[in-house]
């Protein structure tokens, strides 16, 4: 091994030392060879290079054997296989002075030898350990090599163009297929201006990712892309280096994804289980829910997503799991999820729908009351067969009282008797408007529209009141307007309106113990559109909470058993089918107000139809009148005689039959009960025998309670008046049929 004491490289031992010192601290191994290539000195970094040949390497060594020896003991690594034949090539070759050399160890290492001459003959070989270079080289090759590769198959389009002017200096293959062979990236934008502001955005943020921009394709054709960019330094330039994706077959998937969403009637959902975290929402959920960030916000009650969550995870997925929800406007309501538990970038997430069951609990709230309805109405159907036995055997009798009355108050021209008269006149009407009032609330027909007086209406509906409950202590009065616009309106519904308001207001303040006064008042509405009602109490009142649903179906503040909920949201029904509206207020001293307006009749009857009575009557058109009580054929002749028509009264219809086949009459007004023939058997023959009367047929009952009456007015669709008549209706009725005949027959 060399040493400081054999080196005889310089004759001053201090620069021999000096020199010694330097060759130690070089990172480079050195050995000196003299002319006959006999090793004269190395620094311990060389015979640390060559381990397995360590021990030779020593002053005066042949280079000749340092190389066999190396060979022989394996230290070269492409002798390994045939060290002799390594050797003989190595010996034979020309000795590479001023050269540079690259030798692979058999450790691994990769050593660059520079062999260089000395002025008296010998060389110094000078090593350097360059594994880790040689390492990093092919590092870098190979890291190029998957670049390369990357960037020849990678799908999106890789452009590499110079920052200042856009000249393309590197595209990808698919760049190739997307662009076509540009050479300016200018050509890929549909507006150069798409550019500028690309790079712009790029040099302010020295990046830009998934920037969205309509570049042109090779066949010229606007492609919706996105890109992501970085600038990069390159041989002195700046460059723009980006990567594009065609976004043209992913926004056909998603917006078909989108439309089959969008148009999924329930509402779809996906939620993080353990966070709540929303990841999306359809349409229909937004609407729903709202927009919220977190599943946990849809609950009223928190712990009830815990127990939902709990039996997620256990069967994995739930049906119809039904709890209580906040829908967009923070209310609450009930709903049916049906959900399923994933995983989904190694998450739990909860895939789920929710089916708002608010309308299905109100419908099965609505049929368990109208079961009950349905039972009410087989009781009130009951009654209002019998009530109709009992109206047709007393709407007779009082027709004819009702008629005479009037018919006297037109004749009778002394004082005291007429006062006496018109005191039974509006006691027999009275009674008329009570029996009419019941058959009411136990009819249930479609609303028949006719022009009313409202004030009648009113007087009859408090009239009722008052004579069901005589001993009541509350004072009902009327404060009706005068000249008020006639209405269209079906009479009979209107009655059941008013008598449903006061008999609630009356019952409110009986139970509340406050309140003693009913005020029932009607009013012109402004610009003379219609009638305003009002009907006010001085009771306890309601509650500005409830005051809002005191219209809805089956809503009661009554205690069970006392109240069904029916009776204000009929009132509302009837109002609305009338084109009107009701409301409820609080009292000016206390109590409530209901304030109801109806339209005025639009149609104008009274000139016309005087007109045509005046007309008809100077025809004296002939009237026959089919009644088996003879007392009220015989009044309602007389009320028609004195209108100016001739009349022929009959009691039997196979009389009225045997009169029309000799007779030609212009009206026929028919009873329905009668013995024998009744009304709908003298009808059908009517209609067999003299079809051309059909038209001039109308109906005078007392009876239109009953089913099988019903029934044949429904099918005959023929105008029917009630039982008892006044002269001025009966008038009106039979001028209404005339008139539409007229029209007819035009």
């Amino acid at each position: 091994m060399a040493s400081k004491e054999n080196n005889a490289i310089s004759g001053n031992p201090d620069e021999a030392d000096l020199i010694w010192d330097a060759m130690e601290v070089l990172p480079e191994g050195i050995a000196v060879f003299d002319a006959e290539r006999r090793l004269i000195t190395c620094n311990r970094l060389y015979i640390g290079l060559f381990p397995k040949v360590s021990d030779l390497i020593v002053p005066g060594v042949l280079w000749r054997d340092l190389l066999i020896a190396g060979a022989e003991r394996g230290q070269f690594a492409e002798a390994a296989t045939n060290p002799e034949e390594w050797i003989e090539k190595r010996l034979n070759d020309e000795f590479p002075l001023n050269q540079t050399i690259e030798i692979e160890l058999a450790n691994g290492v990769i050593c660059q030898a520079q062999f260089s001459v000395t002025n008296r003959g010998g060389f110094v070989v000078v090593c350097t350990d360059i594994t880790e270079r040689k390492r990093t080289e092919a590092l870098m090759r190979e890291q190029e090599n998957i670049l390369r590769t990357v960037l020849e198959t990678s799908p999106l389009a890789i452009v590499m163009a110079r920052l200042h002017d856009a000249r393309i200096l590197y595209r990808s293959p698919a760049a190739v297929k997307f662009f076509g062979e540009t050479e300016n990236a200018f050509e890929h934008y549909a507006d150069p201006k798409d550019r500028e502001k690309y790079v712009d955005k790029l040099m302010r943020a020295g990046r830009v990712d998934d920037y969205h921009v309509t570049l042109r394709d090779a066949r010229g054709q606007l492609c919706a892309t996105t890109s992501w960019g970085r600038l990069v330094e390159f041989e002195g330039d700046t460059y723009v280096v980006t990567a594009i994706m065609d976004l043209t077959d992913q926004q056909e998937r998603e917006a078909m994804i989108r439309q089959i969403l969008e148009a999924c009637p329930t509402p779809i959902q996906m939620s993080k289980a353990y966070t709540g975290e929303v990841l999306f929402s359809s349409r229909e959920t937004i609407s729903l829910f709202g927009r919220v960030n977190s599943a946990k916000q849809f609950y009223v009650k928190p712990d009830q997503r815990e127990e939902y969550l709990k039996q997620l995870r256990r069967d994995g997925s739930v049906t119809e799991y039904k709890g209580q929800y906040l829908n967009a406007d923070k209310k609450p309501f009930w709903g049916a999820v049906s959900a399923r538990l994933i995983r989904y970038n190694g998450e739990e997430v909860i895939v789920s729908n929710t089916r708002d069951m608010t309308e299905q609990l109100r419908i099965e709230a609505e049929l368990a009351q109208q079961r009950d309805h349905l039972y009410q109405n087989e009781k009130l159907s009951a009654m209002g067969e019998l009530l109709a036995g009992v109206a047709h055997e007393l709407n007779n009798p009082l027709s004819v009282v009702v008629g005479h009355s009037l018919m006297l108050r037109e004749d009778c021209k002394e004082p005291e008797l007429l006062r006496q008269v018109e005191k039974i006149s509006n006691a027999a009407e009275r009674c008329a408007r009570i029996v009419k009032t019941f058959l009411t609330m136990a009819r249930q027909n479609t609303a028949r529209m006719q022009s009313v007086d409202i004030n009648e209406i009113a007087h009859t509906a408090v009239d009722v009141v008052r004579y069901g409950d005589a001993a009541s202590d509350v004072n009902i009065t009327c404060n009706l307007g005068t000249d008020l616009t006639k209405i269209c309106a079906d009479s009979d519904q209107i009655t059941q309106v008013f008598i449903n308001l006061i008999l609630n207001a009356e019952q409110a303040m009986r139970d509340a113990g406050v309140g003693q006064k009913i005020t029932v008042s009607t009013q012109q509405a402004k610009n003379d559109t219609g009638v305003e009602i009002m009907v006010e109490d001085d009771g306890p009142g309601i509650p500005e909470n409830i005051r809002s649903r005191v219209f809805e179906p089956f809503f009661t503040t009554k205690e069970v058993g006392d109240g069904t909920g029916i009776g204000l949201a009929l009132c509302h029904r009837i109002i609305q089918s009338h084109e009107g509206h009701i409301t409820v207020a609080a009292g000016a001293n206390g109590g409530s107000v209901f304030r109801i307006f109806l339209p005025r009749d639009t149609e104008v009857r009274g000139n016309a139809q005087a007109s045509q009575t005046s007309d008809l009557a100077t025809n004296r058109l002939r009237i026959l009148i089919l009644d088996d009580e003879e007392d009220v054929a015989e009044l309602n002749a007389e009320i028609l005689t004195r209108g100016g028509y001739q009349v022929d009264t009959f009691n039997h219809a196979e009389l009225a039959l045997e009169s029309m086949r000799h007779h030609d009459y212009g009206l026929i007004l028919s009873d329905l009960n009668m013995p024998e023939t009744d009304g709908r058997g003298f009808f059908e023959t009517i209609k067999q025998e003299f079809p051309e009367m059909i038209s001039k047929t109308g109906f005078v009952t007392g009876d239109t309670m009953g089913r099988s009456s019903q029934s044949f007015l429904g099918e005959a669709n023929r105008p029917c008046i009630e039982k008892p008549v006044s002269p001025k209706e009966l008038r009106a009725f039979v001028t209404e049929i005339l008139a539409k005949t007229k029209q007819v027959t035009e």
